[in-house]
């Protein structure tokens, strides 16, 4: 039977809607799932494989969300709560681990709260992804570098091959932050949409360690070594757990909690006073009577060892920040354990931040995380001016503005559909 003739009652089918993503990391794949039965859904990225930092992130154990009631989870992206609420509730922990188990890799919750796939490793996870997105009919574009617009607002880019232009009937930006440049977030983005007339606020590390002015034998002899069960605080805030000595200074989870009001107070000052604890377990008199026992002949090391359970390294903090002779009388040395002063000098670079502060503007978008200076471009994850601790929230927040992205881009191009019925 010959096919029927386009005509008023029987019209040509319109053809699908073309979708520029650029960025394959979690944002970008997470906007690709949800466009793929709107549009033929094209992904691009400027390195030689998907979401690579990711799968760096993910060889020590993947840390997908937190398993923390919602109120809390949400509190934990400070200013920006408002803006991410919507997204964060269309895609919560619990969706997120769903979505995990959809794909075959199930999770679990720690003893922290903190949720990881049984696997604990990323690449399974990003296999069956990419299988089950690529199956769906997204292409993937790599070694693809944006470079901006032509004068048809064409998307340009660089390839091995030369430039290449794509017309997307919509685009979601998805290229990330600054730091770990050489998986592929560079920040190069930045001046682009700047000179679109995107506010983009300056770029900063988030996450990271700090400076410190170490004398040699600390750096020959400490550096590398963790510093267990410590209370660190800076202002109000105040945080359990460990950190590392560098041989710059320091990092590890504790830090990274504080890394923000750190950061942005030695924006403002040469120097600022990191508030450490080395024995948070132990009051103040407990650890003066231990300390007053009888030495004998014993090296204050190792008193400092066996009467109040010091390690090495912190016996090597506490000479940094009180100089080689510390005080004989019990309760003055049992103050400077409990309140030892560490003067952080400045962060470390950007580039081996774990994440990054800055970039677009919240207010430079749109319910639908569509920019209100260029319709049809919607933006997400990362590169976004929001930040939060380790601990889960980073992924959690990529993910779910990936996916409210994609979840506007949808919206607007049936709308837009529906207009020229």
């Amino acid at each position: 039977m010959a096919a029927a003739k386009p005509n008023a009652t029987n019209p040509r089918p319109r053809p699908r809607p073309r979708v520029a993503i650029v960025g394959a990391g979690p944002a970008g794949l997470a906007a690709a799932e949800v466009l793929c039965g709107h549009a033929d859904v094209r992904v691009f990225d400027a390195r030689p494989s998907a979401a690579r930092k990711f799968l760096l992130a993910g060889k020590s154990g993947l840390n997908l969300t937190h398993g923390e009631p919602f109120d809390a989870f949400l509190a934990r992206f400070g200013a920006a709560r408002g803006r991410l609420a919507a997204a964060l509730r269309a895609l919560p922990p619990t969706a997120i681990r769903a979505w995990s188990h959809a794909l075959g890799i199930e999770t679990f919750v720690g003893s922290s709260r903190r949720v990881f796939p049984t696997v604990m490793k990323a690449s399974p996870l990003l296999r069956a992804w990419l299988g089950r997105l690529t199956g769906a009919g997204v292409t993937f574009h790599f070694r693809h570098r944006w470079t901006g617009w032509d004068g048809a607002d064409a998307l340009v880019f660089d390839t091995p091959e030369g430039p290449a232009r794509f017309k997307a009937d919509a685009t979601v930006l998805a290229l990330g932050g600054a730091s770990w440049p050489r998986l592929g977030s560079d920040g190069a983005w930045t001046d682009l949409l700047a000179a679109r007339g995107v506010r983009v606020h300056p770029l900063r590390p988030a996450n990271c360690g700090f400076d410190c002015a170490w004398r040699a034998p600390m750096q020959e002899r400490f550096a590398g070594t963790p510093v267990k069960s410590v209370a660190i605080g800076f202002g109000h805030a105040r945080v359990r757990g460990d950190f590392i000595v560098t041989r710059h200074g320091i990092e590890g989870s504790a830090v990274y909690a504080l890394s923000a009001p750190l950061r942005d107070a030695l924006e403002h000052a040469g120097s600022v006073a990191l508030m450490v604890d080395l024995l948070p377990d132990t009051t103040l008199e407990r650890l003066a009577q231990a300390l007053a026992r009888p030495r004998g002949k014993a090296s204050l090391a190792t008193h400092l060892r066996r009467a109040a359970g010091l390690a090495p390294v912190k016996v090597a903090l506490l000479h940094e920040a009180h100089g080689r002779a510390l005080p004989r009388d019990p309760l003055a040395l049992a103050r400077q354990i409990k309140s030892l002063p560490l003067t952080l000098l400045s962060t470390r670079p950007i580039a081996e931040a774990i994440s990054s502060a800055g970039g677009v503007d919240l207010d430079e978008l749109d319910a639908h995380f569509m920019l209100h200076r260029l319709p049809g471009t919607f933006a997400a994850g990362e590169m976004l001016d929001w930040e939060a601790p380790t601990g889960g929230y980073l992924l959690s927040a990529c993910l779910a503005t990936g996916r409210a992205a994609g979840t506007g881009a949808a919206s607007w191009l049936d709308a837009r559909a529906g207009a020229q019925t």
